[in-house]
């Protein structure tokens, strides 16, 4: 299985969409990249996680 550098341009997707983003950046470079792939997924969960921890502790 031959594998190709992606741009590190696509961590940009789970930064601004979170979750979300990192499903789709997930989902399209999985094939060519791996790693990328599973860094931005981790990427979007941690971020989303950050946000909804940030917002609970800041509305108490």
């Amino acid at each position: 299985m031959h594998t190709q550098r992606r741009s590190r341009a696509w961590y940009l997707l789970p930064i601004f969409l979170g979750v979300v983003g990192g499903v789709i950046a997930y989902f399209v470079l999985r094939q060519d990249d791996i790693h990328l792939s599973k860094n931005c997924l981790y990427l979007g969960i941690a971020l989303t996680a950050i946000h909804i921890a940030l917002t609970l502790i800041l509305e108490l």
